[in-house]
């Protein structure tokens, strides 16, 4: 699953560049577009103009996920729900990290909007990383549900 999400980011980003115009969107549907864009910082452009130290920034804290996840994902029982959420969550980043290390900057293509509303560029190991989150989180609820209560 992780190789094929990797894949699949990786493959995305590829297309998008050789395809895509920088910063022209391409109407897919009312609401999405694909427009290729560049960017230097996290989520949302958070840092995209401290002047290049992000790039290992961001690129060290992918690197201490993925190896945090991995350890995570072959020493400890998890639930079905928080082993899909670090399974996902290595790609997103690796993906994200990869694009840092070759190129300075991640390469985000979909777009959605509607009317005056956008929601700022992304791509698939975004993606990816959003849906790991969202499945920890209900990991991390169905943990604390399970557990006993401490009696005071």
């Amino acid at each position: 699953m992780m190789a094929l999400v990797l894949c699949l980011d990786q493959a995305t980003k590829l297309v998008a560049s050789a395809w895509l115009n920088y910063g022209q969107p391409l109407p897919v549907l009312p609401f999405l577009s694909m427009t290729l864009l560049h960017n230097e910082g996290a989520a949302f452009s958070f840092l995209a103009d401290a002047g290049g130290w992000q790039r290992w920034l961001f690129l060290g804290i992918a690197m201490a996920v993925t190896a945090y996840c991995i350890h995570t994902l072959m020493r400890e029982p998890l639930n079905p729900w928080m082993q899909t959420g670090y399974v996902l969550l290595v790609p997103g980043a690796l993906g994200n990290a990869f694009d840092r290390a070759v190129f300075g900057y991640v390469v985000d293509f979909v777009h959605l909007h509607w009317g005056h509303w956008s929601f700022p560029a992304f791509n698939i190991a975004d993606t990816s990383i959003t849906l790991a989150a969202c499945c920890l989180l209900i990991g991390w609820y169905l943990d604390a549900r399970s557990r006993p209560e401490h009696e005071s």
